[in-house]
């Protein structure tokens, strides 16, 4: 209530007490006088809140948890892992290290494809189908990142609804944060670890890609390229790079009026693949077409997997590419670190800016200005070691 002498701020058509013919009511105010407490009183103590920080799992129950197949720690060790604060890195590689032992017996399968080939729908119908067989699958979805504001909808958990229902399949949507290829950079230990929390099968599902990114490539076993009906002339696929390094054409969406269309566009491809290189050795790829609305030809492919996985384990090819990629893995981890390395010196943090203006503005060319950091950054880390060295005598 306003003190004596205010002028009322209400309205006069508002009522003081309750009354039937309105909706609300004015409430009476605090008085600070005689409500006034200490200031200590409503200070909590550090070990009295009502909502305490979430504790951090340790090493020893992430590996359990995962090796255990818990997917709720699963969920943690993969946050983990993606992490990019320098205090979770020797963590994570210690989880990893430690669940090792446990990965490498599931089959890759990596699906790439344009945009609206469907490849959602697919691994959702696929996925099922496997759950049903008894098989644990796991999901890698890797969403676009957008360039201007650097998010991502991570939406494909909620575009398969049915298959996150399954008991047996986890599905992890991962941020592509502008890594080339379609795959997120953190996916390979991601997939680790989901081999070692007991998955059987692993699928791997790119943005959206064109011509040339093509890295999944280098983490899975079985590649599979879905496709669309109309996507061009013989020479057009064939100009596709991508078709080099896959093991599977799946014109998908054959169903309806599109089915015609589908029979059509698989005999393109079996043509086409006629002058491509096979992708793997001692293995032939052909063309396929399914339906994931109608979940056709799905069981079909599965057998074509199954077939690949025993030709080439009985080759030797399996094991041969699993190594080369390991060997890959290495080499583009050598290169991030440099990377990260180069341009966290201080010396070419203090140069940077000066050399990069001097190229804007045409004063050095661009290669002038890469040999002139390069040379910065060696006598930097020259000088760093003698001082090391300096100060070990």
């Amino acid at each position: 209530m306003p003190e004596t002498g205010e002028k009322d701020p209400r309205p006069s058509w508002v009522p003081q007490e309750k009354n039937p013919n309105f909706a609300c009511s004015v409430m009476g105010g605090i008085d600070s006088a005689v409500n006034a407490v200490s200031e200590e009183k409503y200070t909590p103590a550090v070990n009295e809140r009502r909502f305490p920080l979430r504790r951090r799992p340790s090493i020893e129950e992430l590996v359990k948890g995962v090796s255990e197949g818990d997917r709720k720690i699963l969920s943690q060790a993969i946050t983990l892992i993606e992490s990019n604060a320098p205090r979770d890195f020797d963590k994570a590689q210690r989880v990893l290290q430690e669940l090792l032992p446990y990965t490498g017996k599931a089959l890759r399968i990596g699906i790439s494809g344009v945009p609206g080939a469907g490849k959602s729908t697919f691994i959702e119908a696929f996925g099922q189908m496997l759950c049903r067989q008894g098989c644990k699958v796991a999901v890698l979805a890797v969403d676009p990142t957008s360039s201007i504001t650097g998010g991502s909808i991570l939406g494909d958990k909620t575009r398969m609804q049915m298959l996150s229902r399954e008991p047996n399949c986890f599905i992890r949507p991962s941020p592509a944060k502008g890594t080339l290829g379609g795959v997120a950079r953190k996916s390979r230990e991601t997939m680790l670890l989901c081999e070692a929390a007991g998955c059987d099968v692993i699928l791997v599902e790119t943005v959206g890609v064109g011509q040339s990114e093509i890295t999944v490539r280098s983490m899975v076993d079985f590649f599979m390229l879905v496709v669309l009906t109309g996507a061009g002339d013989d020479l057009q696929g064939i100009k596709k790079g991508i078709m080099e390094v896959a093991d599977a054409i799946v014109v998908n969406k054959a169903d309806g009026d599109n089915l015609p269309k589908a029979i059509v566009t698989q005999g393109e491809y079996e043509r086409m693949i006629e002058f491509i290189r096979p992708a793997t050795e001692g293995w032939k790829t052909h063309a396929y077409r399914c339906s994931a609305i109608k979940k056709e030809g799905l069981m079909e492919l599965w057998a074509v997997m199954k077939h690949f996985e025993k030709v080439t384990k009985e080759s030797g090819a399996f094991t041969k590419r699993r190594k080369a990629q390991t060997l890959s893995w290495v080499n583009s981890m050598i290169d991030e670190h440099l990377h990260n390395l180069f341009f966290e010196d201080p010396m070419i943090k203090g140069r940077l800016p000066a050399v990069m203006e001097a190229a804007v503005n045409g004063v050095v060319s661009p290669s002038q200005a890469v040999n002139e950091l390069i040379k910065a950054f060696d006598m930097d880390r020259a000088a760093a070691r003698h001082y090391n060295s300096n100060q070990g005598k």
